[in-house]
């Protein structure tokens, strides 16, 4: 039998993606998914051993779509201008994809993380590796390496970004367009070097 089609498989999982959007990592369950892609259970599990698995390949396949441009915003030039990137990333990349960030708003966790195949649990810990290496690289091109420092541009990269997606997706309200001013200058503000009054972050762009 020949290797199942990647197409086959970005269907079943983004019919996944909407069921999550609609109702929870709960709602997808082999038989649904099977329902939302028109296809039968048994095409899925040809492709997936089962629901844990199909989880998990949902999950990183929605991580590495976002970590695709917020890694590069995070590596690009100059630091401080990369961290306000990164900011702006999160707010745009969410309001054009509003099923996959529904995802990422819960956490493996709330995917059967526990029960993962060791495969895909090993993808997410290189992924997560990734993505600290990245912060740790920047907080080093910042000239402030510290522990509190990678934990700052956390803060400011990804905790308080998605704080603001979070709060508009659950009011089911749309991402309003100034969001990634918003986002953008509390990013420059957490990163601020100040030295007798005197900021030395770029200012946050507008548009």
């Amino acid at each position: 039998m020949g290797r199942p089609s990647r197409h086959d498989i970005d269907r079943l999982l983004d019919a996944a993606a909407e069921l999550v959007s609609a109702g929870g990592p709960s709602a997808v369950t082999v038989s649904a998914v099977a329902r939302a892609a028109g296809a039968p259970s048994g095409s899925i599990y040809h492709r997936f051993p089962g629901r844990s698995a199909m989880l998990a390949a949902l999950w990183l396949r929605t991580a590495d779509r976002f970590q695709e441009g917020f890694l590069a915003a995070l590596n690009a030039d100059p630091p401080t201008r990369a961290v306000q990137d990164a900011a702006r990333h999160v707010v745009t990349w969410s309001r054009a994809h509003p099923d996959e960030t529904q995802i990422l708003l819960y956490g493996p966790a709330d995917f059967d993380g526990a029960n993962w195949p060791a495969e895909a649990r090993e993808r997410l810990e290189q992924d997560n590796r990734r993505v600290t290496s990245a912060l740790r690289g920047l907080a080093g091109r910042l000239g402030r390496d510290e522990p509190r420092d990678v934990e700052r541009l956390l803060l400011a990269t990804v905790d308080l970004p998605y704080a603001t997606v979070r709060r508009h997706h659950r009011s089911g309200e749309p991402i309003p367009a100034y969001a990634e001013d918003l986002v953008t200058g509390c990013a420059a503000a957490l990163i601020a070097e100040t030295s007798g009054g005197t900021t030395t972050a770029t200012r946050a762009p507008s548009g």
